[in-house]
């Protein structure tokens, strides 16, 4: 289960949402579909793209013009998983099966900001958006290997879901923003402005659809076993690869704030330096694409306050 958040410059989420609107109707007017993709939330199934537009962009109360007025959440299941519910459910109920667990997943995205008022789907405002394809970009190896040129449509099961939630709540009085990542560290700060946790909340997508769905996640195909292999200790690393190897090994499944037996410390990679170590490889090869789930904020901070005080140092 891959989940992103896009919040960068790139987005350009400081301004109106059309533009984003327009590109994710993109199916609607190149595939050939008999019936147009509609959008969702947790109430309704027949949202127009002009709606999603015109609610999104009318929910900006007190927000500067540079303040971000929304955020893009991709909600990418693997093909392992894409596999299991077109198995379980057909193509038509795995396209429903995935918007429900979509409802779910901004239940958690909610809650990890820890906001009185602010408990679950309802108290959002966002929109959902299933998609069928996905294309190749100039980053995408393929593309730089000149094997596939940008555009073009990748082959296989592609279906996942792109959701625009507003920065501010339903009722626009309450910002929210997943750029605040301080953690709850400071208590004052996190009663007055919230606080969001990403690792967590990108790890309680997997949580979700395995208690939804009973699917059965091997450890090497979670974040934690990702995350642990990139930002991990060289001990903490090998721990995890031999429980990897391990048979029958049962991962618990838990609601996002809920104590997990396999967490990951705040302090994880407090003993490595990521500028000059050398990646340890435990396993040839990872079954989940984790290039935008790594947790490396906490690592690039530390990194930023090295800097800064070399250069104090210096002076």
């Amino acid at each position: 289960m891959f989940i992103s958040i896009t919040d960068k410059k790139e987005a350009e989420n400081k301004g109106s949402s059309v533009t984003l609107v327009h590109y994710l109707e993109k199916e609607n007017r190149t595939a050939k579909k008999a019936k147009q993709e509609l959008w969702f939330n947790a109430v309704r199934s027949d949202i127009s793209a002009y709606e999603v537009m015109r609610r999104i962009d009318d929910n900006v109360a007190k927000l500067g013009r540079n303040d971000p007025k929304f955020f893009l959440i991709n909600i990418s299941p693997s093909k392992k998983e894409v596999a299991f519910l077109l198995e379980r459910f057909g193509r038509d109920g795995a396209r429903e099966e995935l918007k429900k667990f979509t409802s779910n997943v901004m239940d958690e995205y909610a809650r990890n900001f820890k906001r009185d008022g602010i408990t679950g789907r309802k108290d959002l405002l966002w929109y959902g958006k299933l998609e069928d394809y996905r294309y190749y970009s100039h980053t995408d190896r393929e593309v730089k290997n000149g094997e596939k040129k940008r555009g073009e449509r990748k082959d296989g099961e592609q279906m996942h879901i792109q959701v625009i939630v507003s920065r501010k709540d339903i009722s626009n009085r309450i910002k929210l923003s997943p750029q605040n990542t301080s953690r709850g560290k400071n208590i004052e700060h996190s009663k007055k402005m919230g606080q969001f946790d990403r690792l967590a909340f990108k790890q309680s997508g997997e949580s979700v659809f395995d208690e939804l769905f009973g699917f059965d996640r091997q450890l090497k195909e979670t974040l934690a076993f990702a995350n642990t292999q990139k930002n991990g200790s060289l001990s903490e690393r090998t721990e995890m690869a031999a429980r990897s190897l391990e048979p029958d090994l049962v991962l618990p499944t838990s609601s996002l704030g809920e104590e997990r037996e396999i967490h990951l410390s705040e302090n994880l990679g407090e003993d490595l330096d990521i500028e000059v170590v050398e990646y340890l490889p435990l396993l040839n090869e990872f079954s989940i694409d984790i290039s935008d789930d790594i947790d490396d904020e906490a690592i690039l901070g530390r990194n930023r306050h090295r800097k800064r005080k070399a250069r104090t140092n210096t002076r």
